[in-house]
């Protein structure tokens, strides 16, 4: 009789749940729900408390566990499984006409490709993998290789289904798509924090990140997130349809959101036509999209015409162009970056561009405020693109206010009370203050810091302001003595993420010459700069005495870069940290010379998860000793590099009769070569 009665109860928690996802898609989803909110209500009432008496049943997909998690004390890290890429852009109807052209070439006979058009929206990209119709991961884009685990935040949105509809879905699936906050929401957000004093969000897309990234699940449950899915892939690729729009299909029918204005294309003139049509529908609609995304439908010819390094040959995004609107400089407010560089800011009456509300704009430099002939008090006509931060494009005569002010340099470091200089010739104003500036401090840890400098994860802008506030961090090299005692006191920081940063500083002592110099944040130097630097002098102690006329040897580098990196090398206090790093155990294996290039003309292809490489790195390895390395195989490929899970890329190789190397195998190899 107790076996036949818990079995009851467990079939009864069991149709709770079914019912409950059923009526969540049903008002999520498809917006047409079925039943009154407080008979809702009553079906989860039951369920939870059923759950309370019989907490064995209790299930991670269960519906009551979307705001259950406790808070986290940091993001770990995932490794996409296929890459998170970006997509190529088209501007004109030329660039659309140009991509059919390519798209033509992979079909037979005269026939028009078929697309799939979709809003392309201005949210946060994110893989959710399901395994058995439940939901077992969530993951950021990241740098499109490497994410973070959000799966508990993500838990919490209600059109994100924990569990997949029906029993026809793939054993495992990763759904791909994008994480927004809609507009009416948003702008509810930014008026609940005005009341109360606090900084408002830039843009919904910037507000959707923040609420991904909160540690505590229930703070991510209050805000407004939905989600549009636009892709995925079944681990089993022969259950896949034929066409992209089918699995679409395939996604609407397990209950999974996707967005309703998508459509099936056929040649380019119809896509113009679509593009059109969207861009008069955008500002009706509820949530921000930049663009439209057109996609091959056939996945055979997605496959056939592969990818690029960074994005797809068979898809391309047509960006609306930027939006403007005409508002007023209230005032002007002066930025100190990482170099010193003075930045003016333009602080407007706030205005509505394209759905968000501006209240600062860029006005780039003093020159520019010149060229502009701008005023405190002058109407502007303000642009916004995207992502880029809005700018004043230019001011409209005529309808300035009756009391105006002229903008001014200040004489003073805004910041630090530092003098300012401004060479003559030159563009750019800077405070001279360097290290002794806190705002320059705190950009140039942020920058030595970043992945393609030092790489030190987990120390981010908000630790690195506490750090130089309290002064734990008065020069770079403070950064190798902090303890777990200081990182572990510091506001919203526990004792696992004080553990992390520690182990993340340490791995970082082992580092390549190039990013080392590029982390030192020496003006003008980038990243593809200091590259060309190493390999020219080889180790440090070349490249810190040579003279302008030997920097000046090398590619891409003129007067204003030499005399940048010899100004460096000469100051004392630069000169010094950099030997107090080295003390502290940052080291690099020597860089091999410009003419040593065993590799020069191999493309090298790399897939799978390696064990002692990030993708990044090995790239990095391989271009030192001169090769190409590619996104997708080919004939003229000379090496494949495999990991762990290698998927269609190792058939390829075979199939083309292509060298394959393991990760033993290219250990010796690269210790063959000294990298």
């Amino acid at each position: 009789m107790v076996g036949e009665s818990l079995k009851g109860i467990e079939d009864q928690v069991v149709k709770l749940r079914e019912k409950i996802n059923y009526h969540n898609h049903k008002y999520h989803t498809l917006d047409s729900p079925e039943i009154k909110d407080s008979e809702f209500d009553a079906l989860f009432e039951e369920l939870k408390s059923l759950e309370a008496r019989n907490p064995n049943l209790i299930t991670d997909d269960s519906p009551t566990q979307r705001m259950g998690s406790i808070p986290l004390e940091s993001f770990s890290q995932v490794r996409h499984e296929r890459p998170m890429l970006s997509l190529d852009n088209a501007f004109t109807e030329k660039d659309l006409e140009d991509f059919e052209n390519r798209v033509r070439k992979n079909i037979s006979g005269n026939s028009f490709p078929t697309f799939v058009g979709e809003p392309k929206i201005d949210g946060v990209a994110v893989s959710l993998i399901y395994q058995e119709g439940r939901l077992s991961r969530a993951a950021t884009r990241g740098d499109g290789l490497i994410g973070e685990d959000i799966t508990k935040n993500v838990r919490t949105i209600g059109t994100v289904p924990l569990a997949l509809l029906g029993s026809d879905f793939p054993l495992t699936i990763e759904i791909r798509g994008e994480i927004y906050i809609p507009i009416p929401e948003f702008e509810n957000m930014n008026l609940a924090l005005r009341k109360l004093g606090k900084k408002e969000f830039a843009n919904p897309r910037n507000a959707a990140a923040g609420s991904l990234r909160q540690l505590d699940p229930s703070e991510t449950a209050k805000r407004p997130l939905k989600f549009f899915a636009y892709s995925a892939d079944y681990q089993d690729q022969n259950e896949m349809p034929s066409e992209h729009s089918k699995v679409l299909e395939d996604l609407d029918h397990w209950g999974v959101r996707t967005n309703p204005l998508r459509k099936i294309l056929t040649g380019s003139s119809a896509c113009s036509v679509y593009y059109d049509r969207l861009a008069l529908e955008r500002p009706e609609l509820t949530y921000e999209i930049d663009g439209v995304v057109f996609k091959v439908n056939s996945l055979s010819l997605q496959k056939k015409m592969g990818f690029l390094s960074r994005a797809p040959r068979w898809a391309i995004a047509k960006k609306f162009p930027a939006e403007e609107a005409v508002t007023y400089i209230q005032a002007v407010k002066f930025q100190v970056g990482r170099t010193g560089a003075l930045t003016p800011v333009a602080q407007l009456e706030p205005i509505k561009v394209g759905g968000v509300t501006i209240r600062n704009a860029s006005l780039h430099n003093m020159d520019e405020v010149r060229r502009l002939r701008i005023r405190i008090g002058d109407a502007v006509l303000v642009q916004r693109a995207g992502d880029v931060i809005p700018k004043v494009k230019k001011r409209i005569i005529g309808q300035s206010k009756a009391q105006t002010q002229e903008i001014e340099l200040p004489l003073k470091c805004p910041v630090c009370g530092g003098n300012i200089i401004r060479d003559s010739g030159l563009v750019v104003a800077r405070c001279l203050s360097g290290w002794n500036c806190t705002a320059q401090k705190k950009e140039r840890i942020r920058h030595f810091s970043s992945r393609l400098a030092m790489d030190i994860r987990g120390l981010g802008n908000k630790i690195i302001s506490q750090l130089v506030d309290e002064n734990h961090v008065v020069r770079i090299s403070d950064l190798y003595s902090l303890d777990h005692k200081t990182l572990s006191c510091l506001d919203r920081l526990g004792s696992k993420s004080a553990t992390n940063i520690l182990l993340a500083l340490e791995k970082s002592k082992m580092t390549t010459f190039s990013r080392f110099i590029f982390a030192l944040g020496i003006p003008d130097v980038g990243e593809s700069t200091a590259k060309e630097l190493c390999l020219f002098f080889g180790n440090l102690e070349n490249l810190a005495k040579a003279n302008e006329e030997a920097l000046l040897q090398v590619p891409d580098v003129g007067m204003v870069i030499a005399s940048n990196v010899r100004q460096f090398f000469d100051h004392q206090d630069n000169f010094d940290v950099v030997m107090e790093l080295l003390d502290l155990g940052v080291t690099w294996d020597e860089e091999i010379s410009r003419e040593y290039k065993p590799l020069e003309g191999q493309v090298i292809v790399i897939t799978g998860t390696l064990e002692n490489y990030s993708r990044q790195e090995l790239k990095e390895k391989l271009e030192l000793l001169g090769a190409t390395v590619s996104g997708s195989v080919s004939k003229g490929t000379s090496m494949v590099i495999v990991g762990e899970s290698p998927g269609s890329k190792l058939k390829r190789a075979r199939d083309l009769g292509v060298k394959i190397f393991s990760e033993i195998d290219l250990k010796d190899f690269l210790e063959e070569y000294r990298v």
